[in-house]
């Protein structure tokens, strides 16, 4: 069996160029080569994980089927290689230092003075290479996040280095830059990817490809002076352009030869390995830009302000959108500023509503009117983990008539606890502790929509949580319409609830967008955007 060829993808210059999505396209296109291939993101702030972090700061927090809280790179992993990724797929420095000093603390290290290196380079690359030796993997995809000069990226370039002379060609470095273009000289300027890869070379690695990001095309000289400065051969510089949608940037690294010079470079030869299969690739981005006719679609959230914060189900709309031939239109909308006096005029228009995933009270009172509007008003409605929480509140306040029905999160005194939290999480008390994370089974009510849209009795479906539907209210819940269509078979807990006699309004305590992919698109965003779709 060949040995598993490690890649690093690094970036210079500014951040958000788009190292996540290169790493996804490669990763693509090795793939439909036939190769096996995982994707890992090293993240260099000291959190132990992206869960306590604000997503005004950092963007949505993704979820793996292991439970772990995650970069929402590994969404973009997985919706590009339709491959689970899990908890050792993202690494950051806080859980490098902590495995460090826990070893240190159990007396591992047999009275060594623990230093950055070699230690905590030791253990960042123990964690790169254990996804190789899974026997699993012929090529490991590792993207380091920042940008080369941050003093948090050290360790993580130094242990590239050190890779790079233990591997040979089984590892190699790809730089992605930016090549701004300066309006009044009106030309691209590479003098700062030089400085990046002066830096990269300074810390002790020479990158093997060099990537350009641009917004104007990069030409044949530009390229030539780049290799020559960056001692990097012609044909391994190489530019990534604009692109229309995220998805057209496999395509677009193909025509560049991508895939081919990192074949050559790990010791394949291009031309023995099968050509690049992207007919499903192909097809599914057909449907995506050739789409005329629309589909609007309002996203109600308190953190609408950032486009990163709920990436997975923006991703996951327009999954569904392409494969139901529709263009999504979506509108954002901050729950902090909807009232009873104005729901109707920001929402109407709307063919469908998506009620966000959230924590804390702020803007609940909004996603209340939202959800009563869209109830009261037929309008096809998804309400995702939180979203689902307060379309339980809404209707136990304005079906049941418990005026004060709240959830515990917003409301310590409600004397009708719609949602609760579980006995046993009450005893956990540091943050995240107490939440259900990853993949738990769901089992499905035969002759409900949720049924029918899964086309199966069991599933199971990603969970990040604290608070649960108090199951005490179910039977008055379901005497009204409201159905409990989908429970934990074995704690009995309520994952899914639905309204009879609407033409879509279902809530999910689990988040479906983590597992829409670009070829595998998720049953219920297809089934709500098909709703919204007959809803004129």
């Amino acid at each position: 069996m060949a040995e598993t060829k490690y890649i690093f993808v690094t970036g210079g210059v500014a951040s958000s160029l788009g190292k996540g999505i290169i790493s996804a396209s490669l990763g693509k296109l090795l793939q439909a080569r036939g190769f096996r291939v995982t994707n890992q993101k090293l993240d260099p702030y000291i959190n132990v994980d992206p869960g306590t972090l604000n997503p005004y700061e950092h963007g949505e927090c993704y979820v793996t089927v292991d439970g772990h809280e995650a970069d929402l790179d590994l969404g973009h992993y997985e919706r590009f290689l339709n491959v689970e990724t899990h908890k050792i797929n993202n690494i950051t420095t806080g859980r490098i230092y902590q495995n460090v000093i826990m070893k240190e603390r159990r007396g591992d290290y047999l009275g060594k003075t623990v230093q950055v290196i070699p230690h905590i380079t030791d253990e960042i690359k123990r964690n790169v290479k254990a996804l190789g030796q899974t026997g699993s993997f012929d090529f490991v995809i590792t993207e380091i996040g920042g940008t080369v000069g941050d003093i948090e990226s050290l360790p993580y370039i130094e242990a590239l280095r050190q890779l790079k002379w233990e591997m040979g060609h089984n590892c190699l470095c790809i730089h992605l830059t930016y090549v701004p273009f300066l309006a009044a000289a009106k030309e691209l300027k590479t003098k700062p990817t030089q400085h990046s890869v002066k830096d990269l070379q300074q810390e002790g690695v020479q990158p093997d490809i060099i990537i350009l990001r641009t917004e104007h095309a990069v030409s044949e000289d530009i390229r030539h002076k780049v290799a020559l400065f960056c001692n990097v051969e012609p044909e391994a510089v190489m530019q990534s352009i604009d692109a229309s949608s995220i998805y057209r940037v496999p395509l677009n690294m193909q025509a560049e030869h991508l895939d081919e010079v990192v074949l050559r470079k790990t010791g394949y030869d291009p031309g023995k390995v099968p050509a690049a299969d992207m007919t499903s690739w192909n097809a599914f981005l057909e449907k995506l830009e050739g789409a005329n006719e629309e589909v609007r679609i309002a996203l109600v959230g308190k953190y609408v302000q950032l486009q990163d914060a709920y990436k997975s189900i923006h991703e996951s709309l327009s999954h569904a959108a392409a494969y139901c031939n529709r263009r999504l239109v979506l509108t954002s909308v901050l729950s902090d500023d909807l009232t009873k006096d104005n729901i109707a005029g920001t929402l109407t228009g709307q063919q469908g509503v998506v009620v966000a995933p959230g924590f804390g009270s702020r803007g609940v009172e909004g996603k209340f009117e939202a959800l009563r509007w869209c109830r009261e008003n037929n309008i096809p409605c998804f309400g995702i983990c939180m979203g689902m929480q307060v379309m339980a509140i809404e209707f136990a306040r304005n079906v049941l008539g418990y005026a004060d029905a709240n959830s515990l999160e917003f409301d310590e005194r409600t004397t009708h606890n719609v949602v609760d939290m579980m006995e046993d999480q009450k005893t956990l008390i540091n943050m995240g502790g107490s939440m259900r994370l990853g993949a738990y089974a769901c089992q499905l009510k035969r002759g409900t929509k949720a049924r029918e849209i899964y086309g199966k009795d069991l599933i199971s479906e990603r969970h990040r949580h604290r608070y649960e539907f108090n199951h005490h209210y179910q039977a008055e819940f379901e005497a009204h319409g409201m159905v409990c269509s989908g429970t934990n078979p074995d704690s009995g807990l309520v994952e899914i609830i639905e309204l009879q006699g609407h033409p879509w309004y279902i809530g999910t305590q689990f988040h479906p967008e983590y597992s829409s992919t670009v070829l595998r698109p998720h049953p219920l965003f297809l089934s709500f955007v098909g709703a919204a779709i007959e809803n004129k």
